[in-house]
């Protein structure tokens, strides 16, 4: 399954990737298609075999904060919208923490990892016991392997709690610390902490993923010990990479030997539509996670060019194109103007070198305007330009002959008017969208 790894109508941000026996769970915020804010009253839950990661399954609906035709509220307290949550395994129980806007969050339980999860009870702590206001905003929880449980939370800034094994949603009386991660003003604004906690052990060493309060990115910080203090370590991933921008939230996950990171991307030029990525990640032995660059690969060890791709798949969208959605079944890169670029990394080409040239099938949408896109690899700008397709006024297949290729490669399309530039009316055209584009295929 390339990126996004779930149907490509699905909206699954905020994700926190679980494994609970030979299945990946995936639980997040549910986003709604081309809507104008952030998540639902609604939460989902997907999953996949650990034998085969492309296939994932969706569980339907597992709780709600508001009615609706097939399903109650899940919750007594609120009908406010339902933001980040996660999921815990203990004693053959799992738990859903849920960070509810504006409301006190709680914690519900099921015996199945899917849910449904009927409400046990919001946290309960004595007021100087909790940070945050007792939202618990995006909660993140550790189970540690002496059995003690640990939250992690906060908006701006950072806090956790130990709450009581034994409930699951009591908060241990002094167990309060804020300012876990260091959160100082003098700390430049891309480390500091923001939102998006999401803690893991791994080997010895207690990792915290966050949303720093300035940029795309998830970082991360690690102590020797689950309370903190937990210092800054790197970044993992940037979502803003030569691509629209916005909020990150995520984590880290083991699936047989490869270590993930479980991220997610925005649609519609806006901040919300967003849907849930993932890449490969290593950890080295000192304990830290080289930075990853953003591709369209997924779980897929490489695309195929010689299968319909579509074209929301892109890693890289820079100049102004973005993807869209014209329904729920339609998504494009729009407004591609000159100079726009998508990119898409990786595709394997195979090593027959039989053939010299190979036809490159392009359908778009036109806007009445002509234009071109050019065919490089490995690089935008510097890469090695193996052929253009015409575009021309209306709807269609553009079809152009290109250079055979062979191997690995990162493909770019990169924009032009149709329009000459040394033709003086070229100026009336700037700013011109060329087309939309649905999906391309090599065809040898």
């Amino acid at each position: 399954m390339a990126n996004p790894i779930l149907p490509l109508w699905e909206c699954i941000p905020d994700g926190e990737p679980r494994q609970f026996g030979d299945r990946v769970y995936l639980y997040g915020s549910h986003d709604r298609y081309g809507y104008h804010d952030f998540c639902d009253y609604k939460l989902k839950v997907w999953s996949a075999s650990v034998d085969d990661l492309e296939h994932w399954t969706c569980h339907g609906h597992c709780f709600h904060t508001a009615p609706d035709t097939d399903h109650p509220s899940s919750v007594p307290h609120t009908d406010h919208p339902l933001y980040a949550p996660d999921v815990v395994e203990k004693d053959g129980k799992y738990y859903l923490y849920t960070y509810i806007v504006g409301a006190k969050g709680c914690v519900s339980v099921s015996d199945k990892p899917e849910g449904p999860f009927t409400f046990l009870s919001t946290y309960d702590y004595a007021p100087e016991d909790a940070g945050d206001d007792g939202i618990y905003n995006d909660p993140g929880v550790l189970v540690d392997d002496d059995g003690r449980v640990y939250v992690y939370y906060g908006f701006t800034y950072s806090h956790m709690n130990e709450l009581d094994p034994k409930t699951m949603y009591g908060v241990i009386p002094g167990s309060l610390k804020s300012h876990v991660i260091d959160d100082r003003e003098e700390i430049p604004e891309e480390r500091r902490f923001f939102e998006a906690s999401s803690p893991r052990k791994i080997g010895d060493t207690y990792y915290l993923i966050y949303s720093p309060r300035k940029g795309s990115r998830l970082a991360y910080a690690t102590s020797d010990s689950p309370t903190g203090p937990f210092t800054y370590r790197g970044y993992i991933i940037d979502n803003g990479v030569d691509y629209p921008a916005g909020n990150d939230h995520g984590s880290l996950c083991k699936i047989k030997d490869q270590w993930y990171i479980f991220y997610h991307r925005m649609t519609n030029n806006s901040i919300t539509s967003r849907r849930a990525c993932v890449e490969k990640v290593q950890i080295l032995p000192d304990g830290s996670i080289p930075p990853v660059e953003m591709t369209s690969l997924g779980f897929s060890e490489y695309l195929s060019p010689y299968e319909p791709v579509k074209a929301e798949l892109a890693c890289v969208l820079k100049g102004g194109c973005f993807v869209t959605e014209k329904d729920l079944f339609t998504r494009v890169v729009t407004r591609i103007t000159d100079g726009c670029v998508l990119g898409y990394k990786y595709f394997e080409f195979g090593e027959d070198d039989a053939t010299k040239t190979m036809e490159l099938a392009v359908k778009v949408r036109g806007m009445g305007c002509t234009g071109r896109l050019h065919v490089l690899l490995d690089d935008p700008e510097k890469g090695r330009e193996i052929g253009t397709v015409e575009i021309g006024l209306g709807d269609g297949v553009c079809r152009g002959r290109v250079s055979n290729v062979t191997g690995r490669h990162a493909l770019y399309f990169r924009a032009e008017l149709g329009v000459e530039p040394d033709n003086w009316m070229r100026g009336f055209f700037e700013g011109r969208v060329i087309c939309e584009m649905e999906e391309f295929v090599f065809l040898k």
